[in-house]
């Protein structure tokens, strides 16, 4: 899908920007731009549809402070909430371009409708003012690179990719995710001689942001994180303790040569019936790629949870991983629970 930046013009001679729509529905008394003052009643919508759609993971409170609040996000014209008769939200609506592209230009369509006011053709209202909006962004950009419109809908939720599918996003990546039973054995993994496996400290910080854009560079519609986002990731729900590092020899001495990034949300426990953590990042460095490294590092982390006594770390991944990390997982000891697609539309 994607294509040589050199042989495409950009995206505003190849994107039309659409009139903004104009949603409108019998429950919605009025639809309006979000403000920060938003906040709790965004996460209030967030969590309901969450707990519908995905109850193993539910949005946080600072998660959705961080996306109202990102510089890059214009909240009177990215965002869109639909206030009902009696003042509650009952949809909310944000269109995200991410700052760094290096081979995409991607509007994330995020959002959805309150599960009080669902089936009832406000989220096709509201869908259309997010591609309107994505088009418009996409045609104003001087980018030579493809766009995308994104969205993601878990099998949980199938009425969310119906709506993305009539909406004109084609599904084109499955993710799956996946648990590991920590009753079961976790096998100790050493690297290959040279590489040190150490927790995660704050003044690697910038090292390893270096080393994860550059490992998912291959990965499917990954672009670099900005110092803002690395930032928003780095002081929500990570957990460093649980966190590891792969250093080894470079072309410029010591270097960080892999990671491992994991999260915990104690509020997901409840919904999703066991204790935990969440790996949100592993990845080895090109150039260090076959040396135990990613193994070693899941491995770390799973004997760190082992020690607080809990009952299972999960992961997502890419079904088509180029780089082998479904085999990796599987080998672990990690099995399948949950499936997601992800939807585009391309420009």
């Amino acid at each position: 899908m994607q294509q040589n930046e050199q042989s495409l013009p950009p995206l505003s001679e190849r994107v039309s920007a659409p009139p903004t729509y104009s949603p409108r529905h019998p429950l919605i008394a009025r639809w309006r731009p979000a403000t920060l003052d938003d906040v709790d009643a965004v996460w209030e919508v967030m969590k309901a549809i969450d707990a519908l759609d995905h109850p193993n993971y539910i949005t946080t409170r600072e998660e959705v402070a961080e996306d109202l609040g990102y510089s890059f996000v214009d909240l009177k014209r990215d965002s869109l909430v639909g206030v009902a008769e009696d003042g509650r939200l009952a949809a909310v609506g944000l269109v995200v371009e991410p700052p760094r592209k290096q081979t995409l230009v991607r509007e994330f369509l995020n959002g959805g409708v309150h599960p009080d006011f669902a089936g009832r053709g406000i989220g096709r209202e509201l869908l259309a003012w997010q591609i309107s909006r994505g088009e418009q962004k996409l045609a104003d950009s001087s980018e030579r690179l493809p766009g995308w419109l994104v969205g993601y809908a878990d099998e949980r939720a199938p009425r969310r990719e119906q709506l993305l599918r009539a909406g004109g996003l084609e599904p084109v990546r499955y993710f799956l995710g996946l648990e590991r039973d920590l009753a079961q054995p976790v096998p100790t993994v050493e690297p290959a001689e040279g590489v040190r496996i150490q927790p995660y400290t704050p003044d690697l910080s910038e090292a390893v942001h270096r080393a994860r854009d550059a490992s998912f560079a291959d990965h499917w519609g990954s672009q670099p994180m900005s110092d803002e986002q690395w930032e928003a990731f780095l002081d929500g729900t990570f957990r460093a303790d649980l966190s590891f590092v792969a250093l080894a020899p470079g072309d410029e001495g010591v270097e960080v040569a892999g990671f491992v990034l994991s999260q915990v949300n104690e509020e997901d426990w409840t919904s999703q019936g066991f204790t935990g953590a969440y790996v949100a990042a592993l990845g080895t460095v090109r150039a260090h790629r076959g040396r135990r490294i990613a193994p070693a590092l899941l491995s770390a982390t799973l004997a760190a949870c082992v020690g607080y006594g809990w009952e299972k770390v999960t992961l997502d991944v890419d079904a088509e991983n180029p780089t082998g990390a479904l085999g990796l997982y599987t080998r672990l000891g990690f099995e399948t629970a949950t499936r997601e697609t992800g939807l585009v539309r391309a420009y």
